[in-house]
Order: C-alpha cells, then sequence, then structure tokens
C-alpha cells in the first residue's frame, strides 16, 4: 500500500472528496450536543480506562467499547492512545 514504483504516466488523478460546510457545521452541532449531555465523570473515566490499558499489555477492545458506550468520540479515543503510543513520523 503506498507509492507504487510501476504507475501510468496518465492515469487520471481521483476527484477529492469536498464535505459540504454546511454538514460539516451541522455535524460538529451533534458532536457538541451529545458532549454536553454525556456524563463527563463517566466519559473521563472510560478515556482513562483506556490510557491505562494501553500502558499494559491488556487487549484495548473492552476500553474502547466502554468509551463508545459512554459518548466519548472517536478523536477522544484516538488521543488517548496517541498520548500512550505516539504517532508515526516517516523518516
Amino acid at each position: 500500500v503506498g507509492v507504487n514504483q510501476f504507475t501510468l504516466a496518465d492515469e487520471p488523478q481521483p476527484e477529492l472528496l469536498r464535505i459540504d460546510p454546511a454538514l460539516e457545521r451541522r455535524q460538529a452541532e451533534r458532536v457538541a450536543k451529545v458532549r454536553a449531555e454525556r456524563s463527563r465523570q463517566a466519559a473521563d473515566k472510560a478515556l482513562a480506562a483506556i490510557s491505562e490499558t494501553a500502558r499494559g499489555t491488556g487487549n484495548l477492545m473492552p476500553a474502547i467499547v466502554d468509551a463508545v458506550r459512554n459518548f466519548c468520540t472517536l478523536g477522544e479515543i484516538a488521543d488517548a492512545m496517541r498520548a500512550v503510543f505516539g504517532e508515526y513520523r516517516p523518516s
């Protein structure tokens, strides 16, 4: 996956997906509403469990499922894991 040394010179570029700004704004509002209505204490506890599990050798999936059930966002879950594992940077 990635760059292929056997590319075609006349291969057309794929069309980029453009998100409608109004749709993006509505989705951001929905996420803000979910965050405002969820139990902040339960969400924080679930995210802490992800970080704790990531520092050890346990299975992350149960902690991730618990975080989803407590209305944590994908970004929050990824941030909790990034804080432990870091982020890949090509050399």
